[in-house]
């Protein structure tokens, strides 16, 4: 096997000695050769099994001899928006749309379409009339049925009807792309390949589909938000190997969507065999010249030491696409990763990260999902941690142990997200304590993500108390190691069920922690989550409850103001919320107020004057009690800063991703 780039260029397939490539992998990103990258995943494990994959990376989607370059495929395209819903990537959670693009050379924007798996499928289906095109990746993944979309703000019809693709592969993949290539590459036609688990087909007759749940039809999911949210929760009640029904989901006459089970997990050999593939790690040296690529900073030096999530966070996809079931590599396959990572010569002696989804979980929650699959009707951890699950944090302290006596190796930090809840569920203090005095830089970014309780149960997070007594023993044992550290809480706002009383008690609480913080996010209603079911439909899917939800633009924005309340151009925002709250006791000058009370949009000299006194007073030092408590030092390692969603973004794709 020969260690380069697949082919970018036709020149490039000439150079290998090919005519003609048995797979064209068309990609909305730029061309990065790293594990972290799903299409990389993709066709490296089709190479390894002896196919023929090129690649068009960003093609002109205005232009139909753009996705001609390498000709016809012999088997097929592949197509995958990239390592983000292409939605997601070009706009703000107030459709605006953004000034960079981490995945595109030099960061610029607008390199990809918008629904960019849509558009690419077109472009192909439209050149190449008989080839087939399979799609997968994220975009594709998390729109596999019907869909609330809500950047049209509309309910949306599968991809694979939208796209005119003939299959779409969900999940990571790696299992159903060989064998969809086996079955092509023996000549069954596309349209008979509906046996693949982890795939998705369109039928015109589903009286063979063995067990299947037959949803509501599209036409009337579209006009009864209340039937879309019930077909969404069987949806969700089907998405373990062990237990997943067929689902049919029908279009007009005699026009289905036909979703057939998961893929199973990877044993932990399978795993590693993936991300031992002979990557180059690191983007086609033709981006050198507009500046690499910006995506690559944030994984180059991080290994990916698991996938999938129990922890069932309603707003997080992951359940859709990775599934809940953590799967692991083996601390030799890291550690090998790690010592060829040491030997680079932009090494610096520092791991970014070991991690995925969620960093300390590193095998299933317990030994019956293994037989059986997840419960279909409870989380592991919410709303208390379920009493079958093995809580044990000694394989990832080994494994940790192992990397950072590495020779070259400085620090082994975790960036990925912890979930504090199964740290406090474990008997002992060990890994929190290692965690602390070994794989942090001054800051753990950890995600309590509210305060209120009945907006935390909306998202399957645990409640307040919890992160209270998490805080307690973090300080406690840096108090014992002699060490100045800080939580850095996440924090969303105007998630479902928050409304503008929820927002002003986080406001409160983050007055009394002592701090503001640097980054808010604002909830961001991306396709299948159950948060964004709630967003659209109004009611909980799980128990249909109503649930209060927050659409309007403006209070969205007093919403996210009030938990940044002392950035001066938030004050007009956060006054009209606290009036419009029936909250004016905290507008004042005195003690526990959270804003000065001066007219909207002005400042005297005497209230500016005062308030940089106040604020002067209150300031809370890095080295003092309060801040150790609570903790943002502004100054920290920048490292510490990357997000927990972008993480889940970076490790997912056709099927790979995934903040």
């Amino acid at each position: 096997m020969i260690h380069q780039f697949l082919p970018l260029t036709r020149e490039e397939m000439q150079e290998r000695g090919w005519t003609r490539p048995d797979f064209v992998y068309v990609i909305g990103d730029a061309y990065v050769d790293h594990s972290s990258f799903g299409p990389a995943i993709i066709s490296r494990v089709l190479e390894s099994r002896g196919y023929k994959v090129a690649i068009i990376s960003q093609p002109d989607w205005k232009d139909e001899e753009s996705v001609a370059v390498f000709g016809e495929p012999r088997l097929g395209f592949l197509v995958s928006a990239g390592n983000m819903d292409s939605m997601v990537n070009h706009y703000t959670v107030n459709k605006k749309h953004r000034q960079s693009d981490a995945y595109t050379p030099g960061g610029v924007i607008g390199k990809r379409p918008d629904y960019a798996t849509v558009v690419y499928c077109n472009l192909i289906k439209k050149r190449f009339k008989n080839s087939p095109v399979i799609i997968g990746g994220i975009e594709a993944s998390l729109r596999r049925l019907a869909h609330y979309d809500y950047w049209s703000n509309k309910l949306k019809r599968s991809v694979l009807m939208d796209s005119g693709a003939d299959l779409l592969m969900y999940g990571m993949g790696e299992l159903a792309i060989v064998e969809l290539a086996d079955a092509l590459d023996a000549g069954i036609a596309i349209q008979d390949i509906t046996y693949i688990a982890g795939t998705v087909y369109k039928a015109k007759d589903v009286s063979g589909v063995l067990e299947g749940i037959e949803l509501p039809e599209f036409d009337v999911l579209n006009q009864d938000k209340m039937a879309y949210a019930k077909s969404f929760y069987i949806q969700y009640q089907n998405t373990d190997f062990y237990s997943a029904k067929p689902l049919i989901e029908k279009y007009g006459e005699k026009r289905y969507v036909v979703q057939n089970p998961p893929a199973r997990p990877l044993t932990m050999q399978e795993l590693d065999d993936v991300y031992e593939l002979p990557y180059m790690n690191t983007y086609h040296p033709s981006y050198e010249k507009d500046g690499g690529v910006p995506a690559i900073s944030e994984i180059k030096f991080s290994l990916t030491s698991n996938r999938g999530c129990f922890g069932g966070c309603s707003f997080c996809a992951l359940t859709f696409h990775q599934g809940r079931i953590v799967q692991a590599r083996s601390h030799e396959s890291l550690v090998k990763e790690a010592i060829s990572m040491t030997n680079q010569p932009d090494f610096k002696g520092y791991i970014h990260d070991v991690g995925g989804p969620t960093a300390n979980f590193r095998a299933p929650a317990c030994a019956k999902q293994m037989e059986k699959g997840v419960c279909t009707n409870k989380q592991c951890l919410y709303p208390s941690p379920c009493k079958n699950m093995k809580v044990d944090h000694t394989d990832y302290i080994a494994l940790l142990r192992k990397l950072r006596s590495l020779p070259k190796v400085k620090k082994v930090f975790i960036r990925s997200g912890i979930r504090f809840d199964y740290v406090l569920a474990d008997k002992n203090d060990d890994f929190l304590r290692e965690l602390c005095k070994y794989h942090i830089s001054g800051q753990l970014r950890v995600a309590p993500e509210h305060i209120t309780d009945h907006v935390l149960d909306l998202m399957g997070k645990p409640q307040k108390a919890v992160y209270d007594e998490f805080c307690k023993r973090f300080e406690k044992i840096n108090k014992q190691l002699g060490m100045e550290q800080y939580l850095v809480p996440y924090l969303i706002s105007s998630h479902p069920g928050s409304d503008l009383k929820d927002a002003i008690a986080l406001a409160e609480s983050i007055r009394d922690m002592g701090y503001m913080p640097e980054q808010v996010q604002d909830f961001y209603p991306t396709p299948s989550t159950i948060s964004t079911v709630m967003f659209y439909t109004g009611v909980d899917p799980r128990t249909m409850k109503p649930v209060n939800i927050t659409s309007n633009p403006h209070e969205k924005a007093m919403q996210r103001a009030l938990i940044q309340y002392k950035k001066p151009e938030n004050y007009d925002l956060v006054k009209e919320a606290l009036l419009k709250a029936g909250r004016g006791d905290l507008i004042g000058f005195e003690k526990g107020c959270l804003i000065p009370p001066r007219k909207m949009g002005t400042k005297t000299s005497k209230q500016d004057a005062t308030e940089k006194k106040r604020d002067k007073k209150e300031k809370v030092s890095p080295k003092s009690e309060k801040s150790k408590k609570t903790g943002i030092n502004s100054k920290a390692d920048k490292t510490q800063k990357s997000g927990y969603k972008q993480r889940i973004q970076t490790k997912t794709g056709i099927d790979k991703k995934k903040k």
